[in-house]
């Protein structure tokens, strides 16, 4: 079981391939606060729910002076189909290896109907602009999710 980040720790640093297979790291974000968002697989109605509102709010966050970035296991092909199938607008990263996802507390053991199993667990980190943790939320919901962190970083009010 992977460790769950708290407030005040140094986000694990990372570098991933985005949808077209272009690298994107953690500093490339220096200076700004990033949402990272990890959920379990593209093309999925939780995982599309949770991408398209992230997108319908993304001018909001950007104007709040954040970027954010989702990370799944998918293939870097698998997220360009649901970036265009969606018309996605937030960047997407591909960490089939699982590295990220444990390095932030966001793989491990899952309990669905009863069974017990690894997988990504739904999670949402929140990076300051000198590369802190903010805020770790696990075991988040995929709907309604994106309102409430809006709420929640007191942004686009």
């Amino acid at each position: 079981m992977s460790e769950r980040l708290q407030a005040g720790d140094t986000a694990p640093a990372f570098t991933l391939p985005d949808a077209d297979g272009k690298e994107v790291s953690l500093a490339d974000h220096l200076g700004r606060k990033v949402i990272v968002y990890f959920y379990p697989a593209a093309l999925t109605p939780g995982c599309t729910k949770q991408a398209c509102d992230f997108t319908d709010n993304l001018e909001v966050f950007a104007g709040a002076g954040y970027d954010v970035i989702g990370i799944s296991p998918d293939k870097p092909e698998k997220l360009g189909k649901f970036r265009e199938a969606e018309d996605l607008k937030v960047t997407l990263l591909s960490d089939p290896d699982h590295r990220v996802l444990e390095a932030y507390g966001a793989y491990g053991e899952k309990v669905n109907y009863g069974r017990t199993y690894q997988g990504v667990i739904r999670s949402t980190v929140v990076v300051d602009e000198e590369g802190k943790v903010e805020r770790a939320l696990y075991n988040v919901r995929a709907t309604g999710h994106v309102a409430k962190l809006l709420k929640d970083l007191k942004v686009g009010q």
